[in-house]
Protein backbone atom coordinates (compact mmCIF):
# COMPACT_ATOMS: atom_id res chain seq x y z
CA UNK A 1 0.00 0.00 0.00
CA UNK A 2 2.87 2.34 0.93
CA UNK A 3 4.70 1.47 -2.28
CA UNK A 4 1.67 2.21 -4.45
CA UNK A 5 1.11 5.58 -2.75
CA UNK A 6 4.81 6.37 -3.12
CA UNK A 7 4.79 5.55 -6.86
CA UNK A 8 1.61 7.59 -7.41
CA UNK A 9 3.13 10.57 -5.61
CA UNK A 10 6.27 10.37 -7.78
CA UNK A 11 4.20 10.19 -10.99
CA UNK A 12 2.08 13.11 -9.78
CA UNK A 13 5.22 15.16 -9.02
CA UNK A 14 6.69 14.43 -12.47
CA UNK A 15 3.47 15.37 -14.26
CA UNK A 16 3.13 18.51 -12.19
CA UNK A 17 6.73 19.53 -12.86
CA UNK A 18 6.49 18.78 -16.60
CA UNK A 19 3.17 20.55 -16.88
CA UNK A 20 4.52 23.67 -15.17
CA UNK A 21 7.60 23.66 -17.41
CA UNK A 22 5.50 23.11 -20.52
CA UNK A 23 3.13 25.90 -19.53
CA UNK A 24 6.00 28.27 -18.76
CA UNK A 25 7.64 27.51 -22.12
CA UNK A 26 4.39 28.19 -23.95
CA UNK A 27 3.84 31.32 -21.91
CA UNK A 28 7.37 32.52 -22.61
CA UNK A 29 6.94 31.83 -26.32
CA UNK A 30 3.65 33.75 -26.41
CA UNK A 31 5.21 36.67 -24.55
CA UNK A 32 8.07 36.81 -27.06
CA UNK A 33 5.65 36.47 -29.97
CA UNK A 34 3.40 39.27 -28.68
CA UNK A 35 6.41 41.51 -28.01
CA UNK A 36 7.70 40.94 -31.55
CA UNK A 37 4.28 41.66 -33.06
CA UNK A 38 3.94 44.83 -31.02
CA UNK A 39 7.39 46.04 -32.08
CA UNK A 40 6.79 45.22 -35.76
CA UNK A 41 3.34 46.82 -35.70
CA UNK A 42 4.68 50.04 -34.16
CA UNK A 43 7.52 50.00 -36.70
CA UNK A 44 5.05 49.69 -39.56
CA UNK A 45 2.89 52.43 -38.06
CA UNK A 46 5.88 54.72 -37.71
CA UNK A 47 6.88 54.06 -41.33
CA UNK A 48 3.35 54.85 -42.54
CA UNK A 49 3.24 58.06 -40.51
CA UNK A 50 6.69 59.07 -41.78
CA UNK A 51 5.68 59.05 -45.44
CA UNK A 52 4.69 62.23 -47.22
CA UNK A 53 1.43 63.87 -46.25
CA UNK A 54 -0.10 63.12 -49.63
CA UNK A 55 0.92 59.47 -49.33
CA UNK A 56 -0.75 59.18 -45.93
CA UNK A 57 -3.80 61.09 -47.17
CA UNK A 58 -4.14 58.78 -50.18
CA UNK A 59 -3.83 55.69 -47.97
CA UNK A 60 -7.00 56.59 -46.10
CA UNK A 61 -9.01 58.40 -48.79
CA UNK A 62 -8.35 56.32 -51.91
CA UNK A 63 -11.53 54.23 -51.33
CA UNK A 64 -13.56 57.46 -50.97
CA UNK A 65 -12.36 58.78 -54.33
CA UNK A 66 -13.01 55.41 -55.97
CA UNK A 67 -16.58 55.36 -54.66
CA UNK A 68 -17.09 58.97 -55.76
CA UNK A 69 -15.89 58.20 -59.31
CA UNK A 70 -18.32 55.32 -59.74
CA UNK A 71 -21.20 57.34 -58.26
CA UNK A 72 -20.52 60.10 -60.81
CA UNK A 73 -20.39 57.52 -63.62
CA UNK A 74 -23.72 56.07 -62.46
CA UNK A 75 -25.43 59.46 -62.13
CA UNK A 76 -24.30 60.94 -65.44
CA UNK A 77 -24.05 57.84 -67.65
CA UNK A 78 -26.31 55.19 -66.14
CA UNK A 79 -28.81 57.43 -64.37
CA UNK A 80 -31.69 55.38 -65.74
CA UNK A 81 -30.67 52.34 -63.67
CA UNK A 82 -32.86 51.83 -60.61
CA UNK A 83 -31.52 49.87 -57.64
CA UNK A 84 -33.43 48.40 -54.74
CA UNK A 85 -30.48 49.14 -52.46
CA UNK A 86 -28.37 52.16 -51.53
CA UNK A 87 -25.75 52.23 -54.29
CA UNK A 88 -23.35 54.44 -52.34
CA UNK A 89 -23.24 51.99 -49.44
CA UNK A 90 -22.98 49.15 -51.96
CA UNK A 91 -19.83 50.70 -53.45
CA UNK A 92 -18.38 51.54 -50.05
CA UNK A 93 -18.67 47.93 -48.87
CA UNK A 94 -17.11 46.72 -52.12
CA UNK A 95 -14.09 48.99 -52.22
CA UNK A 96 -13.29 48.72 -48.52
CA UNK A 97 -13.10 44.94 -48.93
CA UNK A 98 -11.20 45.22 -52.23
CA UNK A 99 -8.52 47.59 -50.92
CA UNK A 100 -8.05 45.59 -47.74
CA UNK A 101 -7.50 42.44 -49.81
CA UNK A 102 -5.18 44.25 -52.22
CA UNK A 103 -3.13 46.05 -49.58
CA UNK A 104 -2.65 43.02 -47.33
CA UNK A 105 -1.12 41.05 -50.20
CA UNK A 106 0.81 43.88 -51.87
CA UNK A 107 2.41 44.97 -48.59
CA UNK A 108 3.20 41.37 -47.65
CA UNK A 109 4.99 40.71 -50.94
CA UNK A 110 7.82 43.01 -49.88
CA UNK A 111 7.77 42.16 -46.18
CA UNK A 112 10.78 39.82 -46.22
CA UNK A 113 13.07 42.20 -48.06
CA UNK A 114 11.97 45.29 -46.13
CA UNK A 115 12.64 43.63 -42.76
CA UNK A 116 15.71 41.61 -43.70
CA UNK A 117 17.90 43.39 -41.15
CA UNK A 118 15.59 42.31 -38.33
CA UNK A 119 16.11 38.61 -39.07
CA UNK A 120 19.48 38.80 -37.30
CA UNK A 121 17.42 38.68 -34.11
CA UNK A 122 16.36 35.08 -33.58
CA UNK A 123 13.07 36.18 -32.01
CA UNK A 124 11.94 37.75 -35.29
CA UNK A 125 10.70 35.25 -37.87
CA UNK A 126 9.91 36.12 -41.51
CA UNK A 127 6.27 35.12 -41.05
CA UNK A 128 5.98 37.64 -38.19
CA UNK A 129 6.53 40.47 -40.66
CA UNK A 130 3.63 39.29 -42.84
CA UNK A 131 1.32 39.01 -39.84
CA UNK A 132 2.33 42.49 -38.63
CA UNK A 133 1.63 44.03 -42.04
CA UNK A 134 -1.71 42.21 -42.19
CA UNK A 135 -2.66 43.63 -38.80
CA UNK A 136 -1.60 47.09 -39.97
CA UNK A 137 -3.89 46.89 -43.00
CA UNK A 138 -6.75 45.66 -40.80
CA UNK A 139 -6.11 48.62 -38.50
CA UNK A 140 -6.21 51.08 -41.43
CA UNK A 141 -9.34 49.41 -42.82
CA UNK A 142 -11.02 49.73 -39.42
CA UNK A 143 -10.36 53.49 -39.44
CA UNK A 144 -11.76 53.75 -42.97
CA UNK A 145 -14.86 51.80 -41.88
CA UNK A 146 -15.39 54.17 -38.96
CA UNK A 147 -15.09 57.18 -41.29
CA UNK A 148 -17.49 55.66 -43.82
CA UNK A 149 -19.97 54.75 -41.07
CA UNK A 150 -19.86 58.28 -39.63
CA UNK A 151 -20.46 59.78 -43.07
CA UNK A 152 -23.26 57.28 -43.69
CA UNK A 153 -25.12 58.20 -40.52
CA UNK A 154 -24.58 61.93 -41.09
CA UNK A 155 -25.95 61.87 -44.66
CA UNK A 156 -28.61 59.29 -43.74
CA UNK A 157 -27.54 56.54 -46.10
CA UNK A 158 -28.97 53.04 -45.71
CA UNK A 159 -27.19 51.85 -42.56
CA UNK A 160 -29.71 49.10 -41.75
CA UNK A 161 -27.81 45.82 -41.90
CA UNK A 162 -29.75 42.64 -42.59
CA UNK A 163 -27.25 40.35 -40.85
CA UNK A 164 -24.41 42.19 -39.09
CA UNK A 165 -22.80 38.96 -37.86
CA UNK A 166 -22.50 37.59 -41.40
CA UNK A 167 -21.04 40.87 -42.69
CA UNK A 168 -18.49 40.84 -39.86
CA UNK A 169 -17.74 37.15 -40.50
CA UNK A 170 -17.28 37.83 -44.24
CA UNK A 171 -14.66 40.51 -43.54
CA UNK A 172 -12.84 38.28 -41.03
CA UNK A 173 -12.87 35.43 -43.55
CA UNK A 174 -11.54 37.80 -46.20
CA UNK A 175 -8.68 38.77 -43.88
CA UNK A 176 -7.76 35.10 -43.36
CA UNK A 177 -8.03 34.45 -47.11
CA UNK A 178 -5.78 37.44 -47.85
CA UNK A 179 -3.27 36.31 -45.22
CA UNK A 180 -3.13 32.79 -46.64
CA UNK A 181 -2.42 34.12 -50.13
CA UNK A 182 0.11 36.56 -48.69
CA UNK A 183 2.29 33.82 -47.21
CA UNK A 184 2.33 31.79 -50.40
CA UNK A 185 2.90 34.75 -52.74
CA UNK A 186 5.54 36.35 -50.48
CA UNK A 187 7.62 33.17 -50.56
CA UNK A 188 7.12 32.88 -54.32
CA UNK A 189 8.10 36.54 -54.74
CA UNK A 190 11.36 35.84 -52.92
CA UNK A 191 12.46 33.60 -55.78
CA UNK A 192 10.42 35.04 -58.69
CA UNK A 193 10.61 38.83 -58.60
CA UNK A 194 7.96 39.31 -61.29
CA UNK A 195 5.21 38.13 -58.91
CA UNK A 196 4.74 41.70 -57.65
CA UNK A 197 4.21 43.04 -61.19
CA UNK A 198 1.82 40.22 -62.11
CA UNK A 199 -0.20 40.81 -58.94
CA UNK A 200 -0.46 44.55 -59.63
CA UNK A 201 -1.78 43.87 -63.14
CA UNK A 202 -4.27 41.32 -61.81
CA UNK A 203 -5.62 43.79 -59.28
CA UNK A 204 -6.42 46.25 -62.08
CA UNK A 205 -8.42 43.49 -63.77
CA UNK A 206 -10.06 42.53 -60.46
CA UNK A 207 -11.61 46.01 -60.18
CA UNK A 208 -13.88 45.09 -63.08
CA UNK A 209 -14.14 41.32 -62.46
CA UNK A 210 -15.02 41.13 -58.76
CA UNK A 211 -18.61 42.44 -58.62
CA UNK A 212 -17.50 45.67 -56.96
CA UNK A 213 -20.00 47.98 -58.69
CA UNK A 214 -22.58 45.46 -59.89
CA UNK A 215 -24.14 42.22 -58.71
CA UNK A 216 -23.65 38.83 -60.36
CA UNK A 217 -27.43 38.54 -60.77
CA UNK A 218 -27.34 41.48 -63.22
CA UNK A 219 -25.10 39.58 -65.66
CA UNK A 220 -25.71 36.93 -68.27
CA UNK A 221 -25.15 33.26 -67.33
CA UNK A 222 -22.00 33.14 -69.47
CA UNK A 223 -20.41 36.08 -67.65
CA UNK A 224 -21.54 34.72 -64.29
CA UNK A 225 -19.69 31.46 -64.92
CA UNK A 226 -16.47 33.31 -65.79
CA UNK A 227 -16.55 35.87 -62.98
CA UNK A 228 -17.41 33.32 -60.32
CA UNK A 229 -14.04 31.67 -60.98
CA UNK A 230 -12.60 34.67 -59.13
CA UNK A 231 -12.72 33.86 -55.38
CA UNK A 232 -12.84 37.56 -54.47
CA UNK A 233 -16.19 37.80 -56.28
CA UNK A 234 -17.68 35.31 -53.81
CA UNK A 235 -16.50 37.37 -50.82
CA UNK A 236 -17.94 40.58 -52.28
CA UNK A 237 -21.25 38.86 -53.06
CA UNK A 238 -21.32 37.41 -49.55
CA UNK A 239 -20.87 40.88 -48.02
CA UNK A 240 -23.55 42.41 -50.25
CA UNK A 241 -25.99 39.56 -49.61
CA UNK A 242 -25.56 39.80 -45.84
CA UNK A 243 -25.90 43.59 -45.74
CA UNK A 244 -28.84 44.36 -48.03
CA UNK A 245 -32.33 42.94 -47.57
CA UNK A 246 -32.96 42.98 -51.33
CA UNK A 247 -29.84 40.93 -52.16
CA UNK A 248 -28.86 37.38 -51.22
CA UNK A 249 -25.93 34.97 -51.43
CA UNK A 250 -27.40 32.74 -54.15
CA UNK A 251 -24.21 32.77 -56.20
CA UNK A 252 -21.80 32.39 -53.28
CA UNK A 253 -20.03 29.03 -53.18
CA UNK A 254 -18.79 28.59 -49.60
CA UNK A 255 -16.98 25.36 -50.44
CA UNK A 256 -15.05 27.14 -53.19
CA UNK A 257 -14.14 29.95 -50.78
CA UNK A 258 -13.01 27.45 -48.16
CA UNK A 259 -10.74 25.66 -50.63
CA UNK A 260 -9.23 28.96 -51.75
CA UNK A 261 -8.53 29.78 -48.11
CA UNK A 262 -7.18 26.45 -46.87
CA UNK A 263 -5.07 25.33 -49.85
CA UNK A 264 -2.92 28.51 -50.17
CA UNK A 265 -2.56 28.61 -46.38
CA UNK A 266 -1.40 25.00 -46.25
CA UNK A 267 0.97 25.42 -49.21
CA UNK A 268 2.31 28.70 -47.86
CA UNK A 269 3.01 27.30 -44.39
CA UNK A 270 4.52 24.12 -45.85
CA UNK A 271 6.90 26.06 -48.11
CA UNK A 272 7.67 28.43 -45.26
CA UNK A 273 8.71 25.58 -42.94
CA UNK A 274 10.94 24.19 -45.67
CA UNK A 275 12.47 27.50 -46.79
CA UNK A 276 12.57 29.64 -43.64
CA UNK A 277 16.35 29.39 -43.26
CA UNK A 278 16.89 30.26 -46.92
CA UNK A 279 14.59 33.26 -46.65
CA UNK A 280 16.54 34.51 -43.62
CA UNK A 281 19.90 34.00 -45.34
CA UNK A 282 18.95 35.65 -48.65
Amino acid sequence: MFTIKYIISIIHAIIKKWGRRHFMNNRKYMQVFMAVQKALFLRELNMRMSVSRMGLFWTFFQPFFQVLVFIIIKVYIFSQMIHTYDYTVFLALSFIAYYMFKNIISKSLGAFEANKALFTYKQVKPIDTILARTLMEVFITSIILIIFTSIGFYFQFDMNVENFNMVFFAYIWLIIFSFSLSIFLAILNTYVKSVQNIFNMLMVVFVFCSALFYTIADLSPELQTILLLNPLTHFIEMIHGAYFYSLDDTYVDYTYMTLWTIIPLYMGLWFYMKLERRIVSL
